[in-house]
């Protein structure tokens, strides 16, 4: 288009009214918790409808054959329909229980935390087992609670820094794809953990200044849901109940009475789980079982800092006969003993193996791709996300920001078992939503360094 004709459209007094607007509408909408939770809703199920993501595979594994002889090449059953966790909830809707995580019978189970088993298996109930239905109102759930989190990351967001950051973070959150992948393609608690997470660091915020008995049952409760969804989730349990003591402590506000009211209703939740396992399995068993098998499957002979998913049960026909012989305890011993001794026989390797897991956490794992460049550009991608972020947290650290102490802990103890288990980049969604803070707070003030000094 010639440049006179765009110099008139944009002269024409209809053209700058209608821009006029829409900056007025703009400027009123984009706080708006309503617009912000319903536009994310709304994208989430476009791509679940329009991407036909709600067909999840049942013809296929998702692991790599030729890794090992004997892994299982049947059909999976609808495995890849929540994964273990979609199999407890078969289980349940069944009326079996709480037990068989894989392919065939195995009985009680501890293997995954069993909020969200539960949820998988009322669905089922209501819309049938493994039918179509059922992913879409799992996704739908999904995307439900994806789509919350944007109130947390905005009010974060808008305590520790600006309004600006606030509104760009949330928005970019309802409306970037990346934010979309896990909850409209995977039947897993992942995006639950987010906005649980997200919900906690804010409430942590808040407990500072807040009084009376609500902010601490408030927080037990939502890290009494957090242990029964994602157990990995509370090694932010006590840098979050230090640092909000701390900050009371500043003030003088009393804490011992609160701590004590958040411990009982946080111990309150879990007990009655951790009794279940007591009674199921005969001895003290915290929420999930399977930490030791985990490790083993990122430590032992051919680790090379990824998951060996060929050593799974559900991939690997020996494990599974090996799961159904030992019992799930007995199976799980086993492979941390196994685990152990791999790493104290070369505390060196092992050492390398955690730095690799560092590595591939912040900056991808090695993967292939159909198209040679795209594995090297979505991993190039993704190691810029973490640069940015961590330029960001420096930036408040320097700065001596507000809860820029708060973020370390989060980013430092979340994410510690993972490199010594293995990295996935769903394991890194849950503090997305800090990290993305902390990307646009980089940026921002990026930005504001280089505007150029004018005069009033």
């Amino acid at each position: 288009m010639p440049p006179q004709i765009i110099g008139t459209l944009i002269a024409n007094p209809a053209f700058q009214s209608t821009v006029k607007k829409s900056r007025d509408l703009w400027s009123k909408k984009k706080t708006s918790f309503f617009w912000l939770v319903a536009i994310a809703f709304i994208l989430r199920l476009c791509l679940i409808f329009y991407g036909h993501t709600y067909r999840l595979r049942s013809d296929e594994r998702h692991f790599n054959f030729h890794e090992i002889p004997f892994a299982i090449l049947t059909n999976d059953d609808n495995f890849y329909f929540g994964f273990e966790m979609g199999r407890i909830g078969r289980s349940l809707a069944s009326g079996e229980g709480f037990a068989n995580p894989f392919l065939t019978p195995t009985g009680p189970t501890a293997w995954e935390s069993p909020l969200y088993p539960f949820l998988i298996a009322g669905v089922f109930k209501i819309f049938g087992i493994y039918t179509h239905a059922s992913a879409i109102a799992l996704l739908s759930l999904n995307s439900l609670c994806s789509a919350l989190t944007c109130i947390p990351i905005f009010l974060i967001a808008l305590r520790c820094f600006n309004q600006r950051v606030a509104v760009w973070t949330a928005w970019s959150w309802a409306v970037l794809p990346p934010a979309m992948f896990w909850c409209t393609r995977w039947v897993w608690e992942t995006s639950l953990t987010t906005l649980l997470l997200t919900s906690i660091f804010w409430i942590t915020l808040t407990l500072e200044e807040r009084s009376g008995a609500k902010p601490w049952i408030e927080f037990g409760l939502l890290w009494g849901i957090t242990a029964l969804t994602n157990t990995g989730a509370l090694a932010f349990l006590p840098a979050s109940g230090l640092w909000a003591w701390y900050r009371r402590s500043k003030r003088g506000a009393p804490s011992i009475k609160g701590v004590i009211l958040a411990s009982a209703i946080f111990f309150a939740c879990i007990t009655p789980w951790i009794a279940r396992n007591y009674r199921v399995f005969g001895h003290l068993m915290f929420i999930r079982s399977n930490f030791g098998a985990e490790l083993r499957l990122g430590n032992g002979p051919g680790a090379d800092g990824t998951w060996m998913e060929y050593l799974h049960p559900t991939q690997n026909i020996y494990e599974e006969q090996r799961y159904r012989q030992l019992g799930e305890a007995g199976y799980v011993a086993a492979r941390q003993r196994e685990a152990i001794d791999f790493i104290r026989a070369d505390y060196r390797r092992f050492l390398v193996l955690c730095v690799k897991r560092f590595v591939y956490f912040w900056a991808g794992r090695p993967r292939t791709s159909k198209v040679p460049m795209l594995a090297p550009l979505r991993n190039a991608v993704y190691f810029a996300s973490s640069i940015l972020a961590f330029w960001g947290l420096v930036y408040a650290l320097r700065r001596r920001t507000y809860a820029a102490w708060l973020f370390f802990w989060l980013i430092l103890s979340y994410t510690a078992v993972y490199y010594e288990v293995f990295p996935h980049p769903r394991y890194r969604h849950p503090i997305e939503p800090e990290l993305g803070i902390l990307i646009v707070y980089a940026i921002s003030e990026a930005k504001r360094k280089t505007l150029p000094v004018t005069s009033v």
